[in-house]
């Protein structure tokens, strides 16, 4: 993607800022702080989000932030006082202020007009839909020559488990075999919006399989992914290629939803679409997102009242705030949890996402043990959901079950390596370690899960613990001033609100730990 704005241009692909064709040159940092500030041009961006975009989290001075700010204003011949280009939001953050446009105008169109034609008569929001192709097959495949075929089968059939997804039948996909399909023609012959292309190479004892998503509304690429293995091993590791394209698709194709509805007028945004910008903001966890989601579903909701996944997303924004204690009504915000939880249930039982939000909502009740049937069921549903593996490795390891809350998350970290809720992953596997009295890997992976984008500041606090239980004061001091600087009110009661551990024996060390160090 290529941003304009006057006479500069942001090129993405290339990491360039280029003034009049020439190129300015941008330490790294100072180009993904410009590029951050463009891609969010409608809205103000934080300092607590500049540090988790820019810097992956890490704690870094609040004086390294506004270097960064002035080193781009400098590179856009823009200062503090005249803010052309970055202006500062007083206390709160950053905003781009000039007028700027995403290169190659005809495909956005193109991608706005097919979003509104998605809307069902009536208003109701469709499905997105997808069709997976034949895999191309390349080299002398002999008897495995039938992979080409099997594996996008077994996608199509596990791809329909998906209740929010509408999977084109084997019977029309499969018609468009050919060396290099036309994606822009299977979109209008089937009328999908996604479609799934492959290439098996086989080449001696190696074999490769590769896989693309592309969108058929402009023919871009969304996501692609490669596979490599011998061809003795095909039909072990074919279960864990179906598993982990599936794990994929369930991230890409909502975050590839959410960046086309942000090009639709907010007043033109249908159900569907208020739902994914909602997911956008959920996954930030923060307040001041988790407020902007709720709106989103409250939208999508108030547009279609029968939309599961919208009151999924309403009892994830409420379990949100009662988990983290962003308001002074807990109960009020359990209540609401579990309403939309249930009514989510109630339009479609066998949603993973419902059922995952059922389950969680027995957390904030304090009954873990309630919820893990619920979760045990939004796997059986869709075995490949990583979500719904990591909370049954949470409650695994919250109830003291360290062994196979880490055999969990392991799984969830496999299918879902870019998941969103990864610094959770990471903080359960610091748990198991905890609960095991092994507090060298423990400071490890805490440190790793605070430092992941999207941690929170309970995250932090496990980082003060575990580093604290290992002997390093100075790391546990730092996330303790990690801690305070978020939270300033934050105490260790709190965290076991959200964390009751049932091992007393692990809840004893976390809360000296905490109170070693002022919590």
């Amino acid at each position: 993607m290529i941003y304009l704005f006057d006479d500069f241009e942001l090129d993405a692909g290339k990491i360039e800022l280029r003034k009049g064709g020439e190129t300015v040159g941008v330490e790294p940092q100072v180009f993904a702080l410009l590029l951050l500030l463009v891609e969010n041009r409608d809205r103000m961006v934080s300092k607590d989000e500049i540090i988790e975009k820019v810097w992956d989290g890490r704690i870094v001075s609040e004086s390294a932030v506004t270097s960064r700010i002035k080193s781009a204003r400098q590179a856009l011949g823009d200062d503090g006082k005249t803010q052309k280009y970055i202006r500062t939001v007083h206390g709160q953050g950053v905003r781009f202020a000039a007028e700027a446009r995403a290169a190659g105008g005809a495909k956005v169109e193109l991608a706005r007009g097919a979003l509104e034609e998605a809307v069902e008569p009536g208003g109701n929001a469709s499905k997105p839909s997808i069709a997976v192709l034949p895999f191309r097959l390349v080299g002398i495949a002999g008897s495995f020559s039938a992979i080409a075929d099997a594996l996008p089968h077994e996608l199509i059939s596990e791809l329909s488990r998906l209740r929010w997804l509408f999977v084109i039948a084997r019977g029309s996909s499969f018609r468009f075999r050919g060396t290099d399909p036309d994606i822009l023609e299977v979109g209008r012959a089937l009328s999908v919006r996604y479609c799934l292309s492959g290439i098996v190479e086989i080449a001696g004892a190696r074999i490769t399989v590769t896989v693309e998503l592309s969108d058929t509304r402009d023919g871009g690429v969304v996501w692609g992914e490669r596979f490599t293995s011998t061809v003795d091993e095909i039909n072990n590791i074919r279960e864990q290629i179906v598993s982990s394209i599936i794990a994929s698709l369930e991230i890409q194709i909502p975050l590839h939803e959410a960046r086309a509805a942000r090009i639709t007028q907010p007043e033109n945004l249908d159900a569907w679409a208020a739902y994914h910008i909602g997911l956008q903001h959920l996954h930030r966890f923060n307040q001041k997102d988790n407020d902007a989601a709720t709106a989103m579903f409250e939208r999508a909701v108030a547009l279609e009242p029968d939309f599961a996944r919208a009151h999924a997303g309403l009892s994830s924004t409420h379990f949100q705030n009662a988990f983290l204690g962003y308001n002074d009504d807990r109960n009020a915000d359990r209540t609401l949890a579990r309403k939309h939880a249930e009514r989510s249930i109630e339009l479609d039982p066998l949603d993973p996402f419902a059922n995952f939000v059922m389950g969680r909502v027995h957390w904030v009740e304090n009954d873990i043990a309630g919820g893990v049937g619920w979760l045990d069921r939004a796997i059986s549903i869709s075995p490949s959901y990583a979500q719904g593996v990591y909370a049954r490795g949470w409650a695994d390891a919250i109830a003291g079950h360290g062994a196979e809350g880490g055999k969990n998350v392991d799984l969830a970290l496999s299918l879902s390596p870019l998941d969103p809720f990864r610094y959770a992953m990471i903080g359960v596997r610091a748990f198991t370690y905890l609960i095991r009295g092994e507090d060298v890997e423990a400071a490890y992976w805490a440190d790793e899960a605070a430092r992941t984008p999207g941690a929170h500041v309970l995250i932090a606090m496990i980082a003060v613990a575990a580093h604290a239980l290992n002997g390093d004061c100075g790391k546990a001091n730092a996330w303790a001033e990690n801690v305070r600087n978020r939270n300033p009110g934050v105490t260790r009661e709190d965290f076991f609100k959200s964390f009751p551990f049932a091992d007393q024996k692990t809840r004893e060390r976390l809360s000296k730990a905490f109170g070693d160090y002022g919590f």
